[in-house]
Formats: C-alpha cells, sequence, structure tokens
C-alpha cells in the first residue's frame, strides 16, 4: 500500500513538473542564465543547500587555502551549479547547432584514429561542469557508438525522461550493474565507454584505496577492469569552462596498453590527472557530493 501511494505521488509530481521543465527549456539563455542567478540567490544563499558538505569538501581538499579563498570558490561553484542545473533542462529542446557552438571538442581526431584502427575507447570523466553537455557533444559528433553508464534514478517517470533526453544525439545509456553485458552486444565494433571516475563506490563494488585532494579515497575499479577485460585505450576528458555557458573538452591519452599497467596504475593514472584538472579550475567540480564517506 505504502509503495502504490509513493508510485502515485512520484507520478503525479512528474506530471506537475513536466509543463515547467519544458518552458524553461524553451527560454533563451541570456533569459536562462538569468533564472540561475535568481535560483543561486534561493537555493545557496537563502536556504543553504548542502552548504556544510561543500565547505568541508573544500578546506578538506585545500588545507593551506584561506578562509576567503575557500568561501570564493564555494560562490563561484554556487553559480556554476545553478547554471549546470538549468542548462541540464535545457537539453530537452537544446539544438545541434547551439550545443556545438557553446561546447567545443579541441581535439577529436585523438578519438577518431584509434576507433578508426579498430580500437575501442574508455573517456574518464569526472564531474566536472558541465559533464552532461560533454556527454552530449560526444555522442552528436562521432560516426562510433558512445556508450554512456549512469545510474537510474529512482522515480521511474523522471528516469524515463532523463534516459530520452540524454539519448536524443544518439548516446546508448546502460545501468551501472548492466555494463558488462552490454558491452558483449559491442565486442567487434570500436566504439567510446564514458565512465565517472570519481563516484563513492557502492556497497560490494569492487575499490581501490588512494590520497585524492589531500583525503583518503576509494575510488572504483571498473574503469580499470574493463579497459584490462577489453584492451580498451583509456582517455581522460579534460573538461574546462571557457566562459559562461561555454566549455571545452580535450581528451588526454592515459594508456594504449592497459593490459600491459600495473594493478591500480588506471585508477592512479585518471585520479591523478582529474586532481591536476580540480587544482586547476576548482569552482566547476561537484563539491556538493558526499564524496568522502
Amino acid at each position: 500500500m505504502l509503495q502504490q501511494k509513493l508510485t502515485a505521488l512520484n507520478k503525479v509530481a512528474y506530471y506537475i513538473s513536466l509543463p515547467v521543465l519544458y518552458l524553461i527549456a524553451l527560454l533563451p539563455f541570456p533569459v536562462l542564465y538569468l533564472l540561475s542567478d535568481f535560483l543561486k540567490v534561493i537555493l545557496f544563499d537563502l536556504i543553504g543547500y548542502r552548504k556544510k558538505v561543500i565547505l568541508t569538501n573544500l578546506r578538506n581538499s585545500f588545507p593551506h587555502k584561506s578562509v576567503d579563498e575557500i568561501n570564493q570558490i564555494a560562490t563561484k561553484f554556487a553559480k556554476n551549479l545553478s547554471d549546470m542545473m538549468l542548462e541540464g533542462v535545457k537539453m530537452l529542446t537544446l539544438t545541434k547547432k547551439q550545443l556545438h557552438e557553446r561546447f567545443v571538442i579541441t581535439n577529436p581526431e585523438l578519438l577518431l584514429n584509434y576507433q578508426n584502427q579498430g580500437r575501442s575507447v574508455i573517456g574518464v570523466v569526472g564531474h566536472m561542469i558541465n559533464w552532461e553537455w560533454a556527454g552530449f557533444i560526444q555522442s552528436s559528433s562521432s560516426p562510433f557508438p558512445t556508450i554512456i553508464v549512469y545510474k537510474p534514478l529512482q522515480n521511474d517517470h523522471f528516469d524515463q525522461l532523463v534516459y530520452k533526453m540524454r539519448a536524443r544525439f544518439g548516446a546508448v545509456l546502460v545501468a551501472m550493474k548492466s555494463t558488462f553485458r552490454k558491452l558483449t552486444e559491442y565486442k567487434n565494433k570500436p566504439y567510446i565507454l564514458v565512465l565517472a571516475g570519481d563516484q563513492y563506490p557502492g556497497k560490494g563494488d569492487t575499490k581501490y584505496k588512494t590520497t585524492f585532494l589531500n583525503q583518503p579515497t576509494y575510488v572504483f575499479l571498473g574503469t580499470e577492469r574493463i579497459a584490462q577485460m577489453t584492451n580498451s585505450v583509456v582517455i581522460f576528458c579534460d573538461i574546462r569552462k571557457v566562459a559562461r555557458g561555454r566549455y571545452e573538452v580535450t581528451f588526454i591519452p592515459l594508456t594504449e596498453n592497459p593490459k600491459e599497467t600495473a594493478e591500480n596504475e588506471i585508477s592512479e593514472m585518471h585520479i591523478k590527472y582529474l586532481e591536476k584538472v580540480i587544482g586547476e579550475q576548482p569552482e566547476i567540480w561537484l563539491w556538493s557530493h558526499r564524496r568522502w564517506k
């Protein structure tokens, strides 16, 4: 009975929210960012959304930064996250032309060279704003399949909406637990598999303990295990914010021969590169995420 009530409430919430989401998605970008400024004030300045988590993560990650420096990063992050929330909604109506004007792949030839040789590629991403558009630009640009691993939402209606939105330009979405099964369908076809390299591993997941941002950190070993199993090239997707609503991604090769790497070497490669990227542009990493538990 309780489950039926929750399902009904989820359905009502979805149908109430849907027209609002599409109305936001249809806004021109200048108006969208005015709305984002308002959202930032409400969500972060007044409500204090995950303020304790954000500040704790920043202080622990940058123990040598002053209080003012930490607060400045937190303020910039809040603005960036508000932008990304609405840029995510904008994906419902975003055109390829708009996307390619606002998100640039700086070296697409690197990826294409591997795939033209028949090699599949694993692209490791961190939660650098805007990672959602990064998946969008890759799937809309490549003649080869883009397989994106994702975590399904608890609300089935919103999960289906987000699934369709992310797949609009041809991406193949696969739930995390179904990754290996999905890859067997592409055994003889070159692809890029996009994996997040900075999520907290779940219970039962294979993991590796390292130091990341000055803290003991568990890293999910999925990237390393899949790369060695499939002998896929591993690259890091270096996402940067160029200006408001404008981004670029550069593909950084980590290893072409994963089977020749030592245990945990690939995990160290991508986590250390991510650490470097965060140090250079800290305000665009997802500090509101409870990465350390």
